[in-house]
Parts: C-alpha cells; structure tokens; sequence
C-alpha cells in the first residue's frame, strides 16, 4: 500500500509539474493581453447588443493561438535562452519539457485556436490569425539576431489583437479599424525599445539587435523613443474623431499620452537604465488604461 501511494503521489507530482511547464509556455499574462485586446476590437465594432458567445470563442481563440505562436519563438530561441538571466529558466533551456513536447503543445493549441476562429467568427479573422502568427513566430523571431528591423515586424503582429476583434464583429476591414490597430502600432516602439535598453545586456548575450540607430543607449535612440510616443497622442484622439467613442475617453487618453510622453524626455536628459524602467513601466499601464477608456466611453 506505501508504495502504491508513493507511486501515486509522484505520478501526480510528476504531472503537476509538466502542467506547470507548458502553462509557462504560454505566457499567460502575454497570452491574456492578446485576447484581452481582441475582446476591445470586438466591443468597440458591436453595434447593439454584445454577441457574448462570440466574444468568448473569440476570446478563447486568440488566447490559444498566441500561445502558440510564443511556444513556437520559445522552441526557436531555446539555445539563445540558455544565455540570458531572464530567460533561462524558461521549460525547454532547463530541460522540463523537450522540443517534441513544445511542437504538439504548439500544434494542438494553435490548430484549436485557429478552429474555433475559423467555426464561430469569419474567414478574413481566421486569416489576419494565422498571418499574425505566421509573422511573429517565422518572421519576427529570427530577425532578432538580423537587426532593429524586426521591431517593426514584430509591432505588426503585436498590434494585430484588436483588428481581428474589429473584423471579428464586423467581417471588414474599415478605416475605424485600421485607426485602432494604429494605435496598438505605434505604442509598440517605445514599448520594445524600453524594454530594449532595461533587457540590452542579456540580449546582447544571446546576439538579439532590438535598439534603433546602430543599437546604442544614447541620447539619439532617446529621441527615437519619444518621437514615437509623440504620435500616440493625435493618434489617442482619432477614435473620437471617427465616432468610434466619445470626448470623455479623448480626455483620458490625451493626458496618459501626454504623461506616457513626459518619461521620454527624462530619458533624454538622463539616458539610463532607470529612466528606461519608468517609460517600460509607463506602457505596461499605457495601453490596458486607454482601451479601458475606450470601452467605457463606448458603452
């Protein structure tokens, strides 16, 4: 009987633990945004009535399929993860889960996600999702080692989330859409770069190429940060030009806009680490309080 329940007992640990890891693959709180946003294009093109089933499947799906796509950069970047601080416990460098395991997680998640696009929301969405994935895991991912130019490739599919909510609910591309989707563009710079110039010394490591401008931590890519912060702040007020959404949301955007701007210039005056911190902070809270801001002027 002891053994029996050891037995047990470690079958249930050793599966805990396997559980545990392809959660990690998926990055959750990453994975949580994308649906999150998804859910935000969906709303703000209802009209009348929220369809909740499909902003639940939708929510599902997205959430699956960037799952999938980060498994599959994960599976890539494996041996350059080994090299970082901040990656290397990841599940594959520490050996928790194989890349055989990582691909049928990755397959199996993404072809569910994707199925479910496909069944309950439009083919142009199902479509938008796999190019997403397509451009973030096959794309994106290698350029790392190439240049900054992948920062631009990847915005794109970092800013994608709430067109395929928009064309979720609408089954068109309009140019209400495209304002949105602009939005989550551009907020990509600032957003990679910070995180760029905090993270430059492990990326440097494993040979990523994120920073603009020859990739130095200077008073230049400072600029370069603010420049494109610059432009969130007509950009906040186009959904209110459009009647997408009201004035108060223009408010509230307008001031995290010019907030989100004034971390730029510290950094151009002091060009360090800590003021780098604050602007990666600063767009952590950027986009989840504009978009909030944006649904509840909408609703």
């Amino acid at each position: 009987m002891f053994i029996a329940g050891s037995g047990e007992i470690g079958t249930g640990s050793y599966l805990a633990e396997k559980a545990k890891a392809f959660s990690e693959l998926v990055k959750f709180r990453l994975s949580f945004l994308v649906a999150f946003s998804s859910s935000f294009g969906f709303v703000l093109a209802s009209k009348g009535p929220i369809d909740w089933f499909t902003l639940t499947v939708l929510s599902i799906g997205g959430f699956l399929v960037s799952g999938a796509s980060i498994t599959l950069n994960q599976i890539a970047e494996k041996d350059y993860d080994r090299l970082m601080e901040r990656t290397k416990n990841r599940p594959l460098p520490t050996g928790r889960l194989s890349v055989s395991e990582a691909y049928a997680f990755a397959a199996l998640i993404g072809v569910t996600g994707l199925g479910l696009l496909l069944l309950y929301t439009n083919l142009l969405t199902t479509l938008l999702s796999v190019i997403s994935m397509v451009l973030y895991s096959f794309v994106y991912t290698p350029m790392k080692r190439v240049g900054p130019l992948a920062v631009l490739v990847g915005a794109i599919p970092g800013a994608l989330p709430p067109l395929l909510g928009w064309t979720a609910a609408t089954g068109v591309i309009s140019a209400e859409a495209l304002i949105i989707f602009g939005i989550q563009f551009i907020w990509q710079f600032p957003h990679f770069w910070a995180i760029a110039w905090v993270a430059d010394e492990d990326y440097k490591k494993a040979g990523f190429k994120m920073l603009p401008l020859g990739g130095e931590k200077n008073f230049n890519t400072a600029v370069q940060i603010m420049t494109y912060t610059l432009f969130l702040i007509p950009l906040g007020l186009l959904p209110a030009k459009f009647g997408i959404t009201g004035f108060d949301s223009a408010i509230v955007v307008t001031v995290c806009g010019v907030l989100f701007l004034a971390q730029t210039f510290q950094l151009m005056r002091d060009p360090g680490r800590k003021a780098a911190l604050k602007i990666m902070f600063g767009s952590f809270l950027y986009l989840p309080v504009v978009q909030i801001a944006f649904l509840l002027d909408k609703i």
